[in-house]
């Protein structure tokens, strides 16, 4: 069976990079290495992985992806941390009044 990832990298200027890969590994040495100049990491790196989940079906895993890249720093900040029970409040908005 095929594995597929969704993975978090932390950047050196501290902003989070989310991708979809099929080889966790190779893909995470070319974020390092630098291998492809137009890419977001290229200009940020040395970058770290802080975190990732394997989908057995491609079209999850691209759709994971698609839902964590507009998600606050906070909420990413929370699944990189474990904190599950916190991600559905943090999808909803304050609208209080100051």
């Amino acid at each position: 069976m095929k594995l597929f990832y969704v993975y978090i990298l932390k950047c050196s200027d501290n902003s989070y990079y989310t991708g979809v890969t099929s080889n966790l590994n190779d893909r995470f040495i070319q974020h390092k290495s630098g291998k492809n100049p137009d890419s977001y990491t290229f200009n940020r790196r040395a970058v770290k992985l802080v975190y990732y989940a394997e989908f057995t079906d491609i079209n999850l895993a691209i759709e994971t992806e698609k839902q964590i890249k507009k998600w606050s720093r906070v909420k990413k900040e929370a699944l990189i941390n474990g904190n599950f029970d916190a991600l559905p409040n943090l999808a909803k908005k304050n609208f209080s009044s100051k």
